[in-house]
């Protein structure tokens, strides 16, 4: 393991806060925002926003737990490398297995919701496909990026933030002007809320996962851990502003009961996309919206998938040649095209299980790995999340009732707004 330096030695020169609350919020806020208020549509606002509200304190504490162990470690030493010189082979192999498992299907759940809302835009201009076609196509075209190389989905992926941030501002604004308070505060359908909450923290815990960058921000700012910690809680604090304006804009204009109708639909993207689309104020704003679903959903695909695909390569020794390359894109989009091509309207369920994976490298290993470096070394001067080991159990149980939540759903034992 690395010594204990003192962080000033360790602080890159010219490096923004800014930067870093960006790289943290960019990589949080994605397709996955638009399971949110389709699983939240049961509990409906109130409750939607405490659980957001606890999820993203438990999220922003593991988070912030793993930045406490990797700063015992030299910066660029990897999530893997953390894992296996503080927990041992056994929990490498488990966290290993977790993350790629959460890559391949996040990768699937990219392609579900990219058929459905490429439909969607299609059949506004008169073409229809099926949504296996879609999907297919979708995944082709992105996957080609990948494989050219790393620069291009760079430049790719920054035009789409680009095109997300005016898109969502544009359309989510106006959506935000035309909410009704009635329907957000006064929903209508049962009365029954709370019991609903439960099924649903596994997507809210999916729609804060950051963790795989947190060695990253220590390889870029180096051991300041001040500047790591601001950037971190901005990051997610910013996600955490979208997702509430996000709900306000869906549950103020969709009716409660016109939810049980997208849900029958399969909950997909591009069906909540079209019950928005029919309380837009015009077609162009329609247009903004539709484009930041696709762009959403694209950037989303290109990023976990340049993951999964780098993992992949490492882990099978593939190397950057051409032959290489060819390989590795086959092992890391073949799988998930044959699923998305055989249930394309999987992209909720899909998100769940990344949830359920989730919890043990986004929450659980986390708060293992600062127990352990606090064992290891009892007396340093390095940060420390504050809350003691009651804070590392919170975390730990919280990401055992988010797993207990979801499969207690899937077996129908815990109630699903349909």
């Amino acid at each position: 393991m690395a010594n204990h330096m003192n962080a000033a030695k360790h602080r890159p020169q010219g490096k923004s806060l800014l930067g870093g609350a960006m790289i943290i919020a960019g990589t949080t806020v994605g397709a996955g925002m638009f399971s949110l208020p389709v699983v939240g549509s049961g509990m409906w606002f109130g409750y939607s926003i405490a659980m957001l509200l606890g999820v993203w304190f438990c999220m922003l504490m593991s988070g912030l737990l793993l930045l406490e162990a990797n700063l015992h470690f030299e910066p660029g030493a990897s999530f893997d490398t953390l894992t296996r010189e503080t927990l041992g082979q056994f929990w490498r192999v488990i966290n290993g297995v977790s993350i790629a498992f959460v890559l391949y299907i996040l990768t699937y759940a990219y392609i579900s919701g990219g058929s459905s809302i490429v439909n969607h835009s299609l059949s506004a201009i008169g073409v229809t496909l099926p949504q296996s076609v879609a999907g297919l196509v979708f995944a082709i075209v992105l996957a080609l990026i990948v494989f050219i190389s790393t620069k291009a989905v760079d430049r790719i992926t920054t035009i789409m933030l680009g095109g997300m941030v005016i898109t969502f501002f544009l359309a989510i604004g106006n959506l935000l002007i035309e909410i009704d308070t009635t329907k957000l505060m006064s929903p209508d359908g049962e009365s029954r809320y709370l019991p609903y909450l439960f099924a649903a923290i596994p997507f809210g815990l999916a729609s804060f996962g950051y963790h795989g960058n947190v060695p990253s921000l220590v390889k870029y700012y180096g051991k300041d851990a001040s500047t790591i910690v601001k950037a971190i809680v901005v990051g997610t604090s910013i996600a955490l502003v979208i997702y509430v304006c996000w709900l306000i804009a869906t549950m103020g204009n969709i009716p409660r009961s016109q939810f049980a109708d997208v849900i029958a639909k399969g909950g997909n993207i591009g069906v909540l996309v079209e019950a928005l689309s029919g309380v837009m104020a015009s077609q162009w704003l329609n247009s903004m919206l539709t484009l930041f679903a696709n762009l959403a959903v694209a950037s989303s695909f290109l990023g976990v998938t340049l993951g999964l695909f780098d993992y992949l390569a490492d882990l099978f020794g593939f190397d950057d040649s051409g032959t290489g390359r060819m390989k590795t894109a086959a092992v890391t989009f073949i799988p998930p095209t044959i699923l998305g091509l055989l249930f394309p309207n999987g992209f909720i369920i899909a998100i769940g299980f990344a949830a359920l994976a989730a919890t043990v490298w986004a929450v659980i290993v986390p708060a293992l790995l600062a127990h352990k470096v606090r064992q290891l070394y009892p007396n340093t001067n390095s940060f420390k999340v504050p809350g003691g080991t009651p804070l590392i159990a919170v975390v730990v149980l919280f990401g055992v009732i988010t797993a207990t939540c979801h499969l207690l759903a899937m077996a129908d034992i815990l109630p699903v707004f349909k």
